[in-house]
């Protein structure tokens, strides 16, 4: 018989997770079907997000070659019924106070940067570049961990060095771009072109580096299709920033530079974001999400 939610220390919510602790080694990972945008969480939720995030997520964790935090199949036993096929059964880690971001094309706020400085995290880069350009070649360009409400500032490498040290830095730049290459590469054979990813890394009691938190999902990457890409423009997208257009877009109302949070998203946009984020998973994996587990 499975446990209960009730069954375990409930330690932190997120913008999107609940973590909960099992034991003096485990955690309970679960993903909601929140999402977050603008440093807002949305009234609205996607349905079945939560599901598609994690399924996602074990696909990469499975397909990349970076030791990660997994301690148990998404069927453990130890996995409440009710969380069942949005929840992982994690090993605890050291998490690393730094977001672990490669960038393969430029957007977002490396192109703020870029714009603003002609370069991205201290990085110096080509002139004449703009929005969607790809770069010569990925590059590693790391942001703080904000508080929740609050913003991720882009740091420098030399920034990484002083809060971890250059051996773990240089380890983690490592780590980052390979995990970025193997998992972009295997995208573009599907058609999706991953423009840039977040990581997150956390420690082990061996003092290993490993991978964490989740991988790769329309979350906390950026999914454009191939065969549409065009530099100089806003790409069509598989992931939230088709909820981001349409909250700074004309129909929502909403001022992103006033005081008011967003608005709820209309059952059109919710139902298109659900059909985005499931077409990038099984594109991607070659799987059926109807297949993946249910409670």
């Amino acid at each position: 018989m499975r446990p209960s939610l009730s069954d375990y220390e409930h330690l932190a919510s997120g913008k999107v997770r609940e973590l909960y602790r099992i034991d003096d080694e485990h955690l309970l990972f679960v993903a909601t079907d929140r999402i977050s945008a603008y440093d807002y969480i949305l009234d609205s939720e996607i349905p079945d997000k939560g599901r598609i995030l994690t399924a996602m997520s074990v696909f990469f964790f499975d397909y990349v070659k970076a030791p990660n935090h997994l301690a148990g199949p998404p069927d453990d036993e130890r996995i409440p019924e009710d969380v069942l096929g949005r929840a992982l059964v994690v090993q605890e880690l050291e998490m690393l106070p730094v977001e672990a971001v490669a960038r393969g094309y430029l957007t977002g706020s490396g192109l703020i940067d870029y714009q603003k400085t002609g370069k991205v995290c201290g990085i110096v880069l080509p002139p004449g570049l703009s929005e969607a350009s790809k770069f010569a070649e990925p590059l590693f360009t790391p942001a703080t961990k904000a508080e929740l409400g609050q913003h991720d500032e882009n740091i420098s490498f030399n920034d990484v060095i002083e809060l971890v040290g250059a051996v773990r830095a240089n380890q983690l730049r490592e780590r980052t771009l390979q995990t970025y290459i193997q998992g972009a590469d295997h995208a573009l054979t599907k058609g999706i072109i991953v423009a840039d990813t977040k990581f997150e890394f956390g420690v082990d009691k061996h003092g290993n580096l490993r991978l964490a938190d989740e991988v790769f999902t329309p979350d906390s990457s950026r999914y454009w299709g191939a065969d549409d890409w065009k530099e100089g423009v806003v790409q069509n997208s598989f992931d939230k920033q088709f909820v981001r257009n349409w909250l700074t877009g004309p129909d929502s109302g909403w001022d992103r530079n006033g005081d008011k949070p967003p608005p709820p998203l209309p059952p059109d946009i919710l139902d298109a974001t659900r059909a985005r984020y499931i077409e990038a998973y099984e594109r991607i994996s070659g799987l059926k999400f109807s297949d993946w587990l249910k409670p």
